[in-house]
């Protein structure tokens, strides 16, 4: 329905986006394909979910990675060799979609351990509903807040001219697709947790929780090094013609990457609260980022800075994220140790 409201109102909807006049039809020409691929698109990211949580995360990979690949390999031959542009990146990706979509309803279906998407198990029972919202609300906060930051810093952006929003964009893909690789690796830790949790293996929870923070640390830091020194180089791939876009660009890509370690405490620190049904101080860590904190930095650094406030609005958030996220998840760990100690001398007075 959703969809159906945004296409008939196209134009409306991204302007509302933060879409400016030179803007506005590309984002057109891209958002009326990615409207009518949403629904199959949604539920592709719930088969990935289903089969991730059931212990199939291989399988889940499969059915991301091929839709993902492919679309690599269409986009420039829709986009250049049909002439297509900016509709020919949409209708890569939304073609790629549903490629994915149909492998991963095949592998559930498939599948012998995964449960079937059938309506005879579904319930109109309110604990189980809580349950799942419970689980779910962190991620849902995550998610959310992070498309309506992504409008705000546009709509903020574009105060600046087209080759802010053109920079800024830049820099968000850049530093999303590091983050894409953490939140893939944090999902693989999140069953781990989980299942050691339910089985009240606390001090393995807490060490897998050390563990993955620490590789996710160095592989942050590492890679934080690597797009500082060559922070020119990059964003001169996406707009080498445009020096007000590099210029830009260059400068809030180094900001981020002077933060980005921390993003290692912050989002592991999120996942570890939310597998082990700590729902509000998930959803608390979850929204942090985005939303407790982005979105109040993005309304006022840039009125009060110009620029520079574009540009520190983000890792200004991050920073307070992680101080958040750590406060929290110190306590978290203090529970846990707690936990793990009066299991331990429970079994010891029982022999």
């Amino acid at each position: 329905m959703l969809a159906v409201i945004g296409i008939w109102n196209i134009d409306a909807l991204v302007r509302m986006l933060g879409a400016t006049e030179t803007i506005a039809p590309y984002a057109k020409d891209y958002g009326r394909y990615i409207l009518i691929a949403a629904p199959y698109m949604t539920v592709s990211f719930v088969f990935n979910n289903h089969l991730r949580a059931q212990g199939n995360a291989a399988l889940s990979m499969l059915g991301i990675t091929t839709g993902g690949v492919l679309n690599v390999i269409l986009d420039p031959i829709l986009i250049f060799q049909f002439g297509l542009g900016i509709s020919g990146a949409a209708i890569a990706t939304i073609f790629s979609q549903f490629v994915s979509f149909v492998i991963l309803l095949v592998l559930v279906i498939r599948s012998g351990n995964v449960l079937k998407p059938h309506p005879k198990f579904y319930t109109m029972k309110w604990w189980v509903h809580k349950e799942i919202l419970s689980a779910g609300m962190p991620t849902l906060g995550r998610q959310g807040l992070a498309s309506v930051a992504s409008v705000l810093l546009n709509v903020a952006a574009s105060d600046f001219g087209d080759a802010a929003v053109a920079a800024m964009s830049i820099v968000t893909r850049i530093m999303m697709f590091i983050n894409s690789a953490l939140i893939g690796f944090g999902q693989g830790f999140q069953p781990v947790c989980g299942f050691n949790f339910g089985a009240k293996k606390y001090d393995r929870v807490l060490e897998a929780y050390y563990f993955c923070r620490r590789v996710a640390f160095v592989f942050l830091l590492t890679m934080a090094v690597i797009m500082f020194a060559v922070s020119t180089p990059i964003m001169r791939l996406f707009r080498r013609e445009d020096a007000e876009v590099v210029a830009i660009g260059v400068m809030a890509l180094k900001m981020q990457c002077v933060i980005l370690p921390t993003q290692a405490f912050s989002i592991i620190g999120n996942m570890l609260t939310q597998s082990i049904g700590y729902s509000f101080r998930a959803t608390i860590t979850a929204i942090g980022k985005q939303g407790l904190f982005f979105i109040p930095a993005i309304l006022i650094l840039p009125g009060i800075l110009g620029i520079p406030g574009l540009q520190l609005a983000q890792p200004v958030a991050d920073l307070l994220t992680f101080l958040l996220t750590q406060a929290i998840v110190v306590m978290v760990a203090k529970e846990l140790r707690e936990m793990s100690r009066n299991r331990k001398e429970a079994e010891q007075s029982e022999t």
